[in-house]
């Protein structure tokens, strides 16, 4: 169980929580980052630059823009209330509808799973030519280790050093192409919808504003707490937490754009069409060498294998809130909420015959979730009887709402533009 006691030494002294303690606060928003640069992201964000060039880098600077937003306020309720947002909805909701939303989000969960293990199991399959259902097998198992024997502080410190390898390795890759700054730059702000575009553009929403991620920043936050009664600590605990966030959104609004600048620099220039991520990796050799090949795969598979135990660990966090619990890997409601996404994400994977497909259509999913969570969010956030004086200010309120509303807009254009 998340450390929710507050840390007060034998003399009553709190911890000081000076500038030299802001890098005691960085992990909870890595871990975050880590689920917007996960398998899911390399396909939406591939098929987006291999496609459609550097024109829809603004995707990437929306969704981070929205992330920073969502995340940031979320991380406040875990924070003012000492719950996450699973519990937060259990308590204060009515049960049926309280159980109809955290139901839509297991499934966002277990699609959320499904392309953090074919994604690792992909990177195996470039590796080591491990099959795709055996490799899915491998990370699988691997990851229930993980979660299953691996202290909170432990995972962290593994996800911090899996972030820093593959922005790494993008940083290497980007080195071995000619990137037209001068465009990128302008579509990282200009909006732009090309024909037949909407799916790539929901699939990289969903892919970087995650239900899962939203959930889980809200749980994870809590160990970072020293006491839930001291109004100064909280207000230092929820500055640090910005820059926490902000810090590791930024990260993961880089790494993404790298990934569309790669394909884009590449694969749009050559007019090569990406249909799956092993494709990617044989389309690199000829054009970037056997090195860029190698770092590809491992940082995919780093990729795969992090964002699958914080998958792991939202789906717990989410089945536990159901019973008013928090996170515990103690607890048979975290431990069942866990083999829930993971082993039926598995099972869904042995029937998937085009897995980079599978890892678009996954994220689109992820989007049409979105806008429950969100509206559920800033219902509770809102509320003086949840948060007190901490409730959203008007501003942020009508934020919110409105980032609601364009995703709810632009899931309505991604229908309309599949009867069309």
């Amino acid at each position: 169980m998340l450390n929710f006691l507050s840390k007060i030494d034998s003399k009553g002294h709190k911890p000081r929580m000076g500038a030299e303690d802001i890098f005691k606060y960085i992990g909870p928003g890595l871990l975050v980052t880590v689920g917007f640069i996960d398998p899911g992201n390399w396909a939406s964000n591939l098929a987006a630059g291999a496609d459609y060039g550097y024109t829809l880098l603004w995707m990437v600077t929306l969704s981070t823009f929205m992330l920073i937003i969502l995340q940031h306020n979320v991380a406040h309720l875990g924070i003012a209330t000492g719950l996450c947002l699973s519990e937060a909805t259990s308590i204060y909701l009515q049960p049926k509808y309280a159980r109809i939303v955290l139901g839509t989000a297991m499934l966002a969960s277990i699609s959320t799973s499904l392309a953090e293990i074919l994604g690792g199991a992909i990177a195996l399959n470039m590796l080591f030519d491990i099959p795709i259902r055996a490799g899915s097998l491998l990370v699988m198992i691997f990851v229930v280790i993980m979660l299953f024997t691996n202290s909170y502080k432990m995972i962290e410190k593994w996800i911090i050093a899996f972030v820093s390898v593959i922005g790494l390795s993008f940083i290497y890759e980007l080195s071995l192409v000619n990137i037209d700054w001068n465009h990128a730059i302008q579509s990282w702000i200009t909006p732009s919808f090309p024909q037949g575009s909407m799916i790539v553009i929901m699939s990289v929403l969903g892919a970087v504003v995650m239900p899962h991620n939203l959930f889980l920043h809200s749980e994870i936050i809590q160990s970072r707490q020293w006491n839930l009664y001291d109004d100064k600590v909280i207000k230092k605990q929820l500055k640090f937490e910005f820059f926490d966030t902000l810090f590791s959104m930024l990260i993961g609004w880089a790494i993404n754009s790298a990934m569309i600048l790669l394909a884009a620099a590449t694969f749009h220039k050559s007019q090569i069409h990406v249909a799956e991520l092993q494709q990617a990796n044989q389309l690199l050799y000829p054009l970037l060498g056997s090195n860029a090949v190698v770092v590809f795969a491992v940082a995919l598979l780093f990729a795969g294998v992090a964002s699958t135990i914080t998958s792991g660990m939202a789906a717990g966090t989410i089945f536990a809130g159901i019973f008013k619990e928090p996170y515990d890997i103690k607890d048979n409601h975290s431990r069942l909420g866990i083999a829930i996404s993971l082993i039926l994400a598995f099972l869904i994977i042995l029937f998937i015959s085009n897995p980079l497909n599978g890892l678009i259509i996954s994220q689109m999913v992820l989007s049409i979730q979105l806008p429950i969570t969100i509206f559920l969010q800033v219902k509770l956030t809102s509320s003086e009887k949840v948060m007190g004086k901490y409730k959203n200010t008007p501003f942020m309120r009508i934020l919110i709402y409105l980032i609601g509303i364009v995703v709810t807009i632009l899931n309505i254009m991604l229908f309309i533009s599949l009867l069309t």
